[in-house]
């Protein structure tokens, strides 16, 4: 139907319009946002009802009906009688609907439940006979002002206690509201009305155009009289909880229209704006009740019960958009609960100080996990995996900490349903640092919990950062300076002066460098080319930001050693980018070990590649990258032992990388450790099925062992992960005709001649030929990888594949002419 005033069309059985929220279907005499009329029939004090039931006082009345206190001569018991309006008992279909309903709420058996006893009619009257509460409404407790949090928290709790239970025998009330919640002298929660609720909501009673309830808190599916479950008992708590906390309702208006337009168009003002003490992660539990489309509300009931537990013990929910971890959630029982006055928080500080430092003395290692994006937009992912990079990147400057875990570890996390425990167990560290991202106009808040983790989950500490967006970055040094504080770790005077440093910049600027970082993590092609442009970006915003040019620099690095670009191409726009970085920011290990890598793989200059090596490990002595290239470069300049010390630190800074696992398999190929190169390759498959380095590494190591077939296999499986499908098919023609050597002697000749036509790295064709075990051809292609500078080649003199070229003159020519330390 088309509505009068705006002439939206809306659904046919609509009693608001879903544009405007005006009434659809106005008609004389009867309000269409009003709740019936109050009976006006009244019982005088002491008659008796039914034959049992003995007048004691009215209680009060509303738009629902009249509720009298009455004594239970039978059961001597006394009880709370509520009669229904006279127009509900005269529809038949309403009459059968809500004894069946009454029944069901009479079967609800729960200590936030108001009891309720029996339905019976008495001279054309029906009523239902329920427990008597002493105590008062949550409404009019509500009148004094706001609760405090840990009441409100624990208030809510109980109402979603008991619609648990309802809703587990498939009664949904329909009416929650505070003046629906009752709450007894000792604080017990008890929800009314069930039953009587579930009428109101009804197909049969919204035909006869009549909105029963209160419009304040009526969820956006009932107000369009649309059908609805249990999650409209979702939003109506949500309208109570955040009723309780700011001591007003999310949505008003000076009349009906209003609220339902309100209530269908318009966000509520944010409950940290009206009391600034509340925490975020208590906002976006209330936020994600109130969302206007069920399908992005709590699903389940169950789902926000678990989210108030764990605000009530000083958790902050991991996953408020997704599934909520339950099994954790039920193991992180913690002492501290949130308060809203400031005198709790100073005195859960002091117990937290006094209770756990001498732990606290004790940590040496951490793991920040992936902050929660709390923005409520997904494309803000990029700024919230950027603030836990900035965070990690900040901690590992921090000599002092053993173990700072890396971010491509730890973002394994994003979604687990792992106690903290648990994965402080898994990533061998003491402590976790976890949090939540949000942005408030042009500001950013950021909330960061310290927990230690062993052998049970305390919170050690908690605070809420809010900063402009140009002075964000400041946040981050303050962040890893007050951790480290609080845990008594030491900074040299070189890190304070370098965890203080952060300069203002350019808010645009910043967030194209996050967009550039989110982009290259994503390791493609395609994505290489998007963070590009994101870093060029920053650069006009702010041509003075090293990270940028770091960040070009490892783009046209990526590209170089891909096999993307010939390397004569991209390595000098590497180095060019990385020397500039380095020339404003000399402070940066990110930059050192950029030089290193191009030092050693490219300008074949291996004395300055260890300086840059050694200088970024002593800017940031738990960076994972600087670790596991270093210990690459000991191994192919012929030092194992020292290799093998360096790659121990990177696994142990990077113990879940599927990179890490991967490149540590090479080394393993290089060291002619084939067993263990086989076994690590394999689980580094298990954790990531594509990743082509470690098929082409196993590729690489089964021969070795006689193990063609497998070998095939894997070499196959690492073209059609590059997308080479050619390549693949001619390996299996080869195969089948004479075996191995033509399988990769034909693979050989295809991508030799596609050389004539487009860029295709050399070292790939002279990989083939020396598995075909053709000399000559492999050596043909060394030399041009030699001259074409490519970076594998760093690799040469420790490489098992090129074993039977090592007594040849001219693979000798090549190491000494390469300047390796092996060189004869």
């Amino acid at each position: 139907m088309k509505c009068p005033n705006c002439h939206h069309e809306d659904p046919e059985d609509a009693l608001y319009c879903g544009n405007c929220g005006g009434p659809l279907k106005p008609t004389e005499g009867i309000s269409y946002t009003k709740t019936l009329i109050t009976p006006k029939v009244r019982l005088q004090k002491g008659s008796t009802l039914a034959g049992r039931y003995t007048i004691i006082e009215e209680l009060g009345r509303g738009g629902m009906g009249v509720v009298y206190k009455a004594g239970d001569t039978k059961l001597r018991r006394t009880v709370a009688l509520k009669f229904l309006p006279p127009e509900l008992t005269h529809i038949p279909e309403v009459h059968e609907r809500f004894m069946h309903e009454a029944q069901a709420a009479a079967a609800l058996d729960h200590p936030n439940i108001c009891t309720v006893y029996e339905f019976d009619e008495t001279d054309e009257t029906s009523f239902i006979s329920m427990a008597y509460i002493e105590g008062q409404s949550l409404k009019k407790k509500i009148t004094s002002g706001p609760l405090e949090l840990d009441e409100a928290l624990k208030i809510a709790t109980q109402v979603a206690e008991g619609l648990q239970e309802a809703h587990k025998k498939g009664v949904v009330h329909r009416d929650i509201k505070s003046a629906n919640i009752m709450v007894t002298e000792k604080g017990q929660a008890k929800i009314m009305d069930f039953g009587l609720a579930r009428v109101t909501g009804g197909t049969l009673v919204t035909q006869e155009g009549m909105t029963m309830g209160t419009i304040t808190y009526m969820s956006p599916e009932q107000a369009r009289g649309e059908k609805v479950d249990h999650r409209t008992d979702i939003w109506s708590l949500g309208v109570v909880l955040y009723e309780m906390i700011t001591g007003q309702l999310p949505f008003r208006g000076e009349h009906e229209q209003a609220i339902v337009y309100s209530i269908l168009k318009e966000k509520p003002e944010p409950i940290t704006d009206l009391k600034s003490d509340i925490p975020v992660s208590i906002e976006q539990v209330v936020s994600k009740a109130l969302e206007k489309n069920p399908d992005k509300r709590y699903q389940k009931i169950d789902d926000l019960l678990d989210d108030l537990k764990s605000l009530s013990a000083g958790i902050v929910p991991q996953e408020i958009k997704a599934k909520l971890r339950k099994e954790k959630l039920r193991k992180r029982k913690r002492a501290m609960l949130y308060a809203g006055a400031a005198g709790l928080i100073i005195i859960a500080a002091v117990i937290a100080l006094t209770l756990f430092t001498g732990r606290a003395e004790a940590i040496d290692s951490i793991a920040v996990l992936p902050l929660d994006n709390l923005t409520g937009d997904a494309e803000q992912e990029y700024f919230v995996d950027g603030v836990t990079d900035e965070l990690i990147g900040q901690l590992a400057q921090i000599s002092a900490f053993r173990r700072v875990i890396s971010r491509q570890s730890v973002m394994r996390y994003r979604k687990s349903d792992k106690s903290l425990s648990e994965i402080a167990r898994e990533l061998n560290v003491d402590a976790v640092v976890e949090g939540t991202v949000y942005q408030v106009g042009k500001n950013v808040r950021i909330r960061v919990q310290l927990i230690d983790a062993l052998p049970q989950e305390r919170n050690l500490w908690t605070k809420t950062y809010e900063r402009a967006m140009t002075e964000v970055r400041a946040v981050y040094g303050e962040m890893a300076r007050a951790i480290a504080n609080e845990i008594q770790v030491a900074l040299t005077p070189e890190e304070t002066n370098r965890l203080a440093g952060a300069r203002q910049m350019n808010s645009e600027a910043y967030q194209a460098y996050l967009k550039g970082r989110f982009h290259y993590h994503k390791i493609s092609p395609e994505h290489l080319e998007t963070a590009h442009k994101y870093f060029q970006i920053t650069l006009e915003k702010d041509p003075n930001y090293a990270l940028a040019y770091a960040g070009i620099a490892n783009v046209w690095l990526a590209r170089g050693d891909w096999g993307v670009v010939p390397p004569r191409e991209a390595i000098p726009k590497a180095k060019a980018a990385v020397l500039k970085a380095i020339e404003l920011d000399e402070t940066l290990a990110e930059v050192h070990e950029i030089l290193a890598f191009i030092n050693y793989s490219y300008e074949r200059d291996w004395s300055a590649a260890e300086r840059e090596f050694r200088r970024a490990i002593e800017l940031n002595p738990n960076y994972a990258d600087v670790c596991l290239f270093y210990s690459h470069f000991l191994v192919c300049m012929s030092r194992p032992d020292e290799a093998q010390a360096q790659m121990a630190r990177a696994l142990e800074l990077d113990p879940l990388y599927f990179f890490s696992q991967g490149m540590i398999g090479g080394m393993l190929f290089y060291l002619h450790r084939y067993d263990e190169a086989i076994a690590q390759l394999r689980k580094t498959l298990r954790m990531e099925p594509d990743y082509s380095l470690a098929h082409q590494f196993l590729w690489f190591t089964l021969p070795q062992k006689r193990m063609f077939e497998e070998a095939l296999a894997e070499a196959k499986k690492y073209f059609a992960v590059m997308g080479d499908n050619e390549v693949a098919e001619v390996m299996t023609r080869g195969y089948a005709e004479a075996g191995y050597a033509e399988a990769m002697r034909l693979a050989a000749k295809k991508l030799a001649a596609r050389a004539k036509l487009c860029y295709v790295p050399a070292m790939d064709i002279a990989y083939l030929y020396g598995h075909a075990g053709e000399k000559e051809r492999a050596l043909e292609w060394l030399e041009r990888c030699f001259e074409e500078r490519e970076l594998d080649m760093v690799s040469l003199c420790v490489n098992p594949i090129w074993d039977n070229l090592r007594d040849d003159p001219r693979y000798q020519d090549l190491l000494r002419r390469m300047n390796l330390p092996t060189a004869k």
